[in-house]
Formats: structure tokens, sequence, C-alpha cells
């Protein structure tokens, strides 16, 4: 059993590694249905895809919030540690600048349902999404610079505007199949070229 501390808490258990790579799993799985059918979509549609039984999904979040949320943040991390990657792997800024903003498309289809999945606690979005401007803005700055200094995007966009932008046409997906957000941030994108 862990020692107590001084104040009488005991220390919390760290998960053993490979526990969290299946946890990591689970959420990739996750993301991937939620993209694909939206937040809503059927817990076993997720345990297929993840390779594991609903009960193990449930043992890690009890409920559809809990796992909204978990795959809000492990999104919110593989964007931000997406940037500099792309940036360091990528022939070009801007080419890594519209890498990024695809996974972002892939993570604002998530979120659109998280307002409704959480709709009962407003002060846990409004936490959530604090925590995604303060993780992301920096990363789309980032990438918006470089593409700014190699001369391949004009200077004077906003990475706060930018990702309102395409959260923005982001929206129009909800529910029809003949929306492809992918096009018009392609445009957007464009039309940032000098």
């Amino acid at each position: 059993m862990p020692a107590a501390s001084p104040s009488g808490e005991v220390p919390a258990r760290s998960k053993r590694a490979d526990a969290v790579r299946n946890q990591q799993t689970l959420l990739a799985a996750a993301a991937e249905v939620f993209v694909a059918s939206g937040v809503d979509a059927p817990i076993r549609q997720i345990a297929a895809r993840a390779g594991v039984g609903m009960g193990t999904i449930y043992r890690h979040f009890p409920t559809r919030a809990d796992l909204v949320v978990a795959v809000y943040r492990h999104q919110v991390e593989a964007c931000a540690e997406a940037g500099p990657r792309l940036l360091a792997d990528t022939g070009s800024p801007f080419a890594a600048l519209r890498a990024w903003a695809d996974l972002f498309v892939d993570f604002l289809v998530t979120k659109h349902g998280l307002a409704n999945a959480m709709q009962s606690d407003s002060s846990g979005f409004d936490a959530l999404h604090a925590y995604f401007l303060d993780r992301l803005v920096p990363v789309c700055a980032h990438l918006l610079e470089a593409a700014q200094e190699a001369g391949e995007i004009r200077p004077g966009t906003h990475a706060y505007e930018l990702m309102r932008g395409i959260g923005n046409l982001c929206i129009g997906r909800d529910g029809d199949p003949r929306y492809d957000p992918r096009r018009l941030v392609d445009l957007l994108l464009r039309g940032l070229r000098p």
C-alpha cells in the first residue's frame, strides 16, 4: 500500500504502460468513430474499432460525456503535438499548415457534438474551450508565422481568426453528407497565398 503523505493523502498510482497504451488506442478509435458517425455513435461501434469489449470502455469512461471529453482532450493534444512535427517533416510551412488544418477539421467535427454531450455542465465546457485555445492557438500561430516567413502566405492572418473561420466552415457538415468542409477549408487556405 502506498505511504500516506504528511497531510494524510495517499498518492495516486500511475497507470501501467500497457494500460496507458490501451486507453490511447481506445481514444483514437473513439475519435475515428466520432468523426465518421458523430458523438452519438453506438459504444459497440467504438469497442469494435478499438478491438475491446464494451465493458472496457465503460470501465475507463462510465458515461458518454466522460468519453467525449477524453477524446476531446486527446485530439487537442494530438493537434498540438502535430504542428511542430509537421513543420519539421513537411516540404514547406504551407504544406504543414494544410496538413495541420486537416487534423484540425477532424477535431472540430468531433467537437461540435461535445456541447450536446455536456449540456448539463457548461462550466466544464468553458474550461475545455479555454484549454483548447491555450493549446492550439500558439501552434496555429507558429505555423502561420513559418509560412509567412517563407513567403508562402500573405502576412496579417491571425491564428484565432483562421481557426474560427475553419470552425465555422465545419459547422455545416452536421447532418448533410453532401457537404465537405475540407473543400472549403482548402479554398480558405488557398486564399492566404500571395
